[in-house]
């Protein structure tokens, strides 16, 4: 896999919206946190578009991908952060030049439905790219979270990156060791993705799963639609981020969950902070990751050079 280069103080870094549509004064306290970590951020051209046929965009598609493209060919651009999910990217991703990413590699943050351009960029980019917290989303949280904006630190610093129980209320669902590169994100999108040209591969992999207030039978569904599709035939391992349950359906999910990795023979990890929760720790998508569920702890390689 090919890592971006690490970012610099004072670096300038491209603001997209390839997804949903931004609010505006979320997205502008975003802007502000960026600057406090010292990076100068441009917004695209058309992440605040109006007046465009569907309003579950922020853009039209030709709009959004040449937001994309501009920003991984424009030289002053240092790294690319998404402003928000929704839905959008699957729109995207057959029309993506990679050629663009893979000769520009940079920085690319963003998750839940960033997941499909994480996983179309690495299968035709080689990219190392982030899962981490987006500008209007997260960083423009009223209060917004400092182990959330911490988490970018890793992108200044090529270092690797170690979580451990206690620090992480971390729980072992199957014990054991593992060791490969990081694939996954959103399980919902992960799911639709099946049966394309960007579904995902989980061969000698380590994947990790994320969503947001699914009922326990949705959560069921979806992982039955990977494991009939072969995703856990070869995979080396799975981290379980965060699921943002309702009350009603944690425990129901927690045996669901117990159930369903019970007859695989390979360490699964539960409760790593990252996806729609607070705090929302960014990690490399594509880099290396050791997996210990005996111990309880992650490492994860650096995602920058």
């Amino acid at each position: 896999m090919l890592k971006p280069q690490r970012l610099n103080y004072g670096d300038r870094v491209g603001v997209i919206a390839p997804a949903g549509p931004p609010i505006e004064k979320d997205l502008r306290k975003g802007l502000v946190v960026l600057r406090s970590l010292g990076l100068d951020p441009v917004l695209g051209a058309h992440v605040l578009s109006q007046g465009h046929a569907f309003s579950y965009l922020a853009a039209p598609d030709e709009a959004r991908l040449e937001d994309l493209h501009r920003m991984f060919l424009d030289p002053c651009i240092k790294a690319v952060f998404c402003a928000r999910g929704g839905y959008g990217t699957a729109r995207l991703a057959p029309y993506v030049d990679y050629s663009i990413i893979r000769c520009n590699p940079k920085v690319f943050w963003g998750y839940s439905d960033i997941t499909y351009l994480h996983t179309a960029i690495h299968k035709c980019s080689s990219l190392v790219t982030f899962h981490g917290p987006m500008v209007a989303s997260d960083l423009g949280k009223n209060s917004v979270n400092n182990e959330t904006t911490v988490s970018l630190s890793q992108l200044f610093i090529p270092k690797n990156t170690i979580y451990r129980y206690p620090d992480f209320s971390f729980k072992s669902i199957q014990n054991g060791k593992a060791e490969g590169i990081l694939v996954g994100g959103n399980l919902t999108v992960l799911a639709d993705s099946l049966g394309t040209d960007f579904e995902l591969n989980t061969d000698n992999r380590i994947l990790f799963i994320e969503e947001i207030n699914e009922p326990a039978y949705r959560i069921d569904a979806m992982l039955m639609h990977l494991k009939l599709a072969g995703k856990f035939e070869r995979v080396k391992g799975v981290i379980l981020g965060d699921f943002n349950l309702e009350a009603s359906e944690f425990v129901e999910t927690q045996l669901l969950l117990r159930q369903f990795f019970a007859p695989y023979n390979i360490p699964v990890l539960q409760g790593f902070p990252a996806g729609h929760c607070t705090p929302n720790y960014g990690i490399p998508i594509g880099g290396r990751v050791y997996l210990d569920t005996i111990s309880l702890v992650v490492e994860f390689e650096t995602g920058v050079t």
